[in-house]
C-alpha cells in the first residue's frame, strides 16, 4: 500500500467548508410559453368535444325501441276496418205534446206495443178547461154562422118571391094592354083608360127587370159571402178539431209498432210540454253506426259496400248516409244491412265491418304504424344499408288500411324504414341507431 504524503502550506491559511458553497440559478418557464401551452389545451378542448358532442341535426335511439320495416311488393287491399254499434234501423221518439201529471202507466220499458196502443195517461185541468172554454166560444161562432147563412138564404127566397110577383102583375098588364089596344084604336075604350092601362103595363114590365138585376146582384153578392162562410166554418172546425186533439194527446199512445225503451215515467210525475218520454224502436231491423278517421272523409260515399263476420258467417251492407260533422278527429256513417242481418242482434252491441274502398292492386307496400300520424305521410326515417344509421327522407305515400300503407314514390322494395312513433326525434334529419 503506497503511502501519501500531503504537505501544508502555511501561505494559504486555514481552508474553511464555506469555501466549497455556490449559487445555484432557478430556470423558470416563459409567460409567453404558458400562453401557448393553454391555448393548444383549450384548442385540443375543443376539438375533442367536436368530434364526439351530438350533432343538432341528429339525435342516438336505442335501436331496440324503434320498429323496423321492409319495403314490400304486394297487393293492396283497399279496405277500412271499422268499430260499428248496433242501433236499430228506425226510432221513433216519445215526446209530451201537452205537459200534465202521469195519472196512470199501462206499459213497461221494454215491452213491446202495437200501434194506437195507450201507454199513459196524463191529466192537465188548465189544458181542459181552456179546451173547453175554446169549444164553447167556438160552437157559438158557429151557430152565429148558421143564422147568418139561414137570413142569407130567407133573402134569396124573398127575392125569387117578389121576382115571381113581379112577372105575374107583368103579364096581367100586358094582356090588359092588348085587349084594350085594338079597342082604344076604334073609340070603344076611353082614352085616359087606356094610358092607365099601357102606363101600368110599362111600369110593371121595368119593375120586373129592376127586380132581376137586383136578384142577380144579391145572388153574387150573396155566394160570396156563403162561401167566406162556410170557409170560416171550416176554418173553427179545425180548430175546434185541433183543441180537442190537444185534450186527446194527454192520452198518450204509440205512433208505431216497435219495442218501447226509456220509458222510465211515474205516476204522479209532473213533465213539461215537449219533454222526452221515451222511443219505440223498428223490430227486427237494426242498421250499424260507425266512427270514421277524418283522413277517409273524401273516400267514404253512399252506396259503398262493406262486410261483417258473424258466428262463421259473412252479412253484407251498404254505406246508406255519411255524416260530414268531424268530431274527437272521426265522422260517422250509417251501415245497412243488405239481405239477412245477423240473428238476435242487441241495441249497443259492437260489431267489426270491413268497408271496400276500391279494388285490389299491385303496389310497393310498408306497413302502417303510428309514424303516419308524425309526417303526415310525407316524409319517412330510412335505414342506411349497414344500419347504423337512419335518414329522413321525403316520400309520397298513398292509401292506407289497416295493415299497410301504399307507397307511391320515394322509396324501393327491399328498403328498411322506420315505422313506430317519431315521437321526441320528428325534428331530427338524421338518427344514429346504437345496438348493445
Amino acid at each position: 500500500m503506497g503511502l501519501v504524503s500531503i504537505s501544508t502550506d502555511s501561505s494559504m491559511g486555514a481552508v474553511s467548508g464555506g469555501a466549497m458553497d455556490r449559487v445555484v440559478e432557478k430556470r423558470t418557464i416563459s409567460r409567453r410559453v404558458k400562453i401557448g401551452l393553454g391555448a393548444a389545451a383549450l384548442l385540443g378542448l375543443a376539438g375533442g368535444f367536436y368530434a364526439f358532442a351530438p350533432d343538432g341535426a341528429s339525435q342516438t335511439v336505442a335501436a331496440d325501441r324503434v320498429t323496423i320495416s321492409t319495403v314490400s311488393q304486394g297487393r293492396f287491399e283497399d279496405f277500412l276496418p271499422m268499430r260499428a254499434s248496433v242501433t236499430p234501423l228506425v226510432t221513433v221518439y216519445l215526446d209530451a205534446i201537452e205537459g200534465g201529471r202521469v195519472e196512470e202507466v199501462l206499459v213497461e220499458d221494454g215491452a213491446t206495443v202495437e200501434k194506437g196502443q195507450l201507454l199513459a195517461v196524463l191529466s192537465n185541468a188548465e189544458l181542459q178547461l181552456s179546451v173547453l172554454a175554446r169549444q164553447t166560444e167556438v160552437t157559438q161562432q158557429l151557430n152565429s154562422m148558421r143564422s147568418q147563412e139561414l137570413a142569407l138564404a130567407q133573402n134569396r127566397l124573398q127575392n125569387e118571391r117578389s121576382l115571381l110577383e113581379a112577372e105575374l102583375a107583368m103579364k096581367k098588364a100586358e094582356r090588359q094592354y092588348q085587349r084594350e089596344a085594338p079597342l082604344a084604336a076604334k073609340g070603344f075604350v076611353a082614352g085616359k083608360t087606356f094610358s092607365d092601362t099601357r102606363d101600368s103595363y110599362a111600369y110593371e114590365r121595368d119593375r120586373r127587370a129592376v127586380l132581376q138585376r137586383a136578384q142577380s146582384t144579391d145572388e153574387r153578392l150573396q155566394s160570396s159571402q156563403l162561401a167566406q162562410l162556410r170557409a170560416s166554418s171550416q176554418s173553427l172546425q179545425s180548430s175546434l178539431e185541433l183543441a180537442r186533439a190537444n185534450l186527446d194527446a194527454l192520452n198518450l199512445r204509440a205512433p208505431v209498432s216497435g219495442t218501447l225503451s226509456a220509458f222510465s215515467i211515474q205516476v204522479g210525475q209532473s213533465m213539461a210540454r215537449g219533454e222526452r218520454l221515451g222511443q219505440i224502436d223498428s223490430p227486427g231491423r237494426n242498421k250499424l253506426v260507425a266512427g270514421v278517421d277524418e283522413f277517409y272523409l273524401a273516400r267514404v260515399r253512399p252506396g259503398q259496400q262493406a262486410t261483417v263476420d258473424w258466428n262463421g258467417k259473412s252479412y253484407r251492407l251498404r254505406v246508406t248516409k255519411i255524416y260530414p260533422t268531424v268530431k274527437n278527429g272521426q265522422f260517422e256513417v250509417d251501415l245497412q244491412f243488405v239481405g239477412d242481418e245477423p240473428p238476435q242482434l242487441q241495441r249497443g252491441q259492437t260489431l267489426q265491418p270491413k268497408l271496400t274502398l276500391g279494388d285490389p292492386a299491385p303496389a310497393r307496400l310498408i306497413p302502417n304504424g303510428s309514424f303516419y300520424n308524425d309526417t303526415g305521410g310525407s316524409w319517412v326515417f330510412v335505414v342506411t344499408p349497414d344500419g347504423s344509421e337512419a335518414v329522413k327522407r321525403q316520400v309520397r305515400l298513398g292509401r292506407r288500411n289497416a295493415d299497410f300503407i301504399e307507397v307511391l314514390d320515394g322509396l324501393d322494395p327491399g328498403e328498411k324504414v322506420l315505422t313506430s312513433p317519431y315521437t321526441g326525434f320528428a325534428d331530427k334529419d338524421r338518427l344514429d341507431l346504437a345496438r348493445k
